[in-house]
């Protein structure tokens, strides 16, 4: 073996090393379905704070958000951080208290108390095909470093069908390797495994950040040679066509992916979505001592988002001028492949194999969490109420070992889809297709949660559901799915109204939100559901 690829690959186990002995340790001495999920609410703060960070920051991030600053060259995807902070100042001030108050293991057992099973049953469904299709989207972008890894070394780049099985088997082996500390050591072990990944995440971008502006020839003046002066566009867009008038120039904001709109009004509900109704990241911030610790946690990690984004934003930014004054012809069609493209040519021996961790850090932490949330409200929801509802504590912590076996299996066929849509159409990018997945169903599940907690006596099992269900309608016609789907069929079954426009990703949980919100009002609770 080369001595330049043994040292990245030494650095690169001793990693998976470390992180697999550090879960199994950490998780010790569980014995209930309280310890594997809770960790028993003695996780400190700043733990939290890490575990957070480290499930937003996926694979996805560490490609997908570069890909987008190589692609758009600017950095308008950050002004969605700016509604982040937002949306998660209200999650902690509207959602937290509750959970904490029922003494919930999954949040869904919120809806139960307050309407019914029926409730519970269609949020918890919601949750767990959703996050099982988006933390499976993503997944498969680690293996992209295996896929430009085996180009690199056999000095042929590999055909569809060896690039699909190259991708199959690094996600067969990033998920085995997850799935053996948070099987067994449940939250505890995902969360002091979070805090490691993290940091090397972070410290893996930043490092790459550094070499890449100093490998640019004329530093900070060929930048702007070549991107041309930094305006406040390239931050801030508003999406309104000032040559239209009237109900089309406001179309077009709408229409646009990042926007100033987008980021103060549907990154909220982003967020408090995915922040306030999903089961992977509410229960970490529920393994925290008290409310108190649990809002700083949140609150803190938003903040963390903006530096975070604007690092990766900027390593695509800086690839794109890098490869303007080097041009490679070797380089990969697609933006989300062009950082990994640059770790594996460009990195020294060693800082290649730390980045190259910095992937795996990615993956398997916000897999990790995902398997365990998954687990979690399978085994809370639904294995505990029908399957043995005389379970013991013995038998409701294999269950939950049982479920994240399982669920890991399916990440691995929903990776394998996304690698082969994405094989085939190599100009996708990853971020509209990980974050789409959520805005379909996730307005649906942030509706009915408003409407528990922000009303008092409005809302039942059966207007729930009809409410998510026509949520959800309204999202797929203002997405376009309708008309995406008749391609599909090379029909003409629907034809979307010229004055209603195709909305991007950003604003269909907003819209899913208020549809759900609204209808869900329109009936009244029986008098033991409504809170005192």
């Amino acid at each position: 073996m080369d001595l330049r690829l043994a040292i990245d690959t030494g650095v690169l186990l001793l990693y998976l090393i470390v992180i697999i002995f550090i879960g199994l340790r950490m998780g010790r001495k569980e014995d209930n379905l309280e310890d594997f999920a809770l960790a028993g609410r003695r996780i400190p703060w700043w733990a939290v704070l890490a575990s957070l960070v480290a499930a937003e920051t996926s694979a996805g991030t560490f490609f997908g958000t570069p890909g987008e600053g190589f692609a758009l060259r600017n950095y308008t995807y950050l002004q969605l951080a700016f509604g982040t902070i937002i949306g998660r100042v209200l999650v902690s001030y509207i959602f937290i208290k509750p959970y904490y108050d029922y003494k919930v293991f999954s949040i869904y057992e919120y809806l139960t108390a307050r309407f019914g099973v029926a409730s519970k049953n269609a949020a918890s469904a919601v949750f767990m095909i959703t996050r099982l299709l988006a933390s499976g989207a993503r997944l498969y972008v680690a293996a992209i470093a295996f896929a430009l890894a085996y180009e690199m070394i056999s000095g042929a780049r590999p055909n569809q069908t060896q690039t699909l099985w190259i991708y199959i088997g690094a996600t067969v082996a990033v998920v085995l390797l997850t799935a053996i500390y948070t099987t067994f050591g449940g939250i505890k072990a995902v969360i002091w495994t979070d805090l490691i990944q993290a940091s090397i995440m972070i410290g893996s971008a930043v490092i790459a950040l550094g070499l890449l502006y100093f490998a640019i020839p004329g530093g900070w003046h060929e930048i702007v040679q070549r991107h041309g002066d930094f305006h406040a566009s390239d931050l801030i867009a508003t999406g309104l066509d000032p040559a239209r008038h009237g109900w089309d120039k406001w179309k077009g904001m709408f229409e646009t992916e990042y926007t100033i709109f987008a980021g103060l009004i549907g990154a909220v509900f982003i967020t408090m979505a995915t922040h306030g109704t999903d089961q992977d990241m509410v229960q970490r911030m529920l393994t925290a001592k008290d409310i108190r610790r649990s809002r700083r946690s949140l609150i803190f990690s938003g903040l963390a988002d903006i530096p975070i984004a604007l690092t990766f934003l900027s390593i695509g930014l800086l690839l794109w001028v890098y490869y303007q004054a080097h041009p490679d012809p070797t380089l990969p069609k697609s933006p989300n492949e062009t950082f990994c493209h640059f770790i594996l040519y460009q990195m020294p021996v060693g800082l290649r194999g730390l980045l190259l961790a910095g992937i795996f850090a990615t993956a398997m932490g916000s897999l990790s969490t995902a398997l365990n949330a998954l687990a979690t409200s399978f085994t809370r929801d639904w294995y505990e109420p029908y399957l043995n509802p005389a379970a013991t504590d013995a038998q409701s912590l294999r269950a939950v070992r049982w479920a994240t076996v399982w669920f890991s299996v399916l990440m691995i066929i929903v990776a394998s889809t996304t690698a082969y849509l994405v094989i085939v159409h190599p100009n996708v990018r990853i971020i509209p297709i990980v974050l789409g997945i959520w805005g379909y169903t996730y307005g649906s599940l942030l509706g009915v949660f408003f409407a528990g907690m922000l009303t008092k006596m409005r809302g039942n099992d059966r207007g729930n559901i009809i409410a998510m269900i026509l949520g959800f309608l309204v999202v797929a016609i203002l997405s376009g799915l309708p008309n995406n789907v008749a391609g599909i069929f090379g029909t003409k079954f629907y034809q979307q109204p010229s004055w209603l426009p195709v909305m991007e990703f950003p604003w269909w949980i907003f819209f899913g939100t208020i549809v759900t919100f609204l209808v869900a009002i329109l009936f009244r609770s029986r008098p033991h559901q409504r809170p005192a």
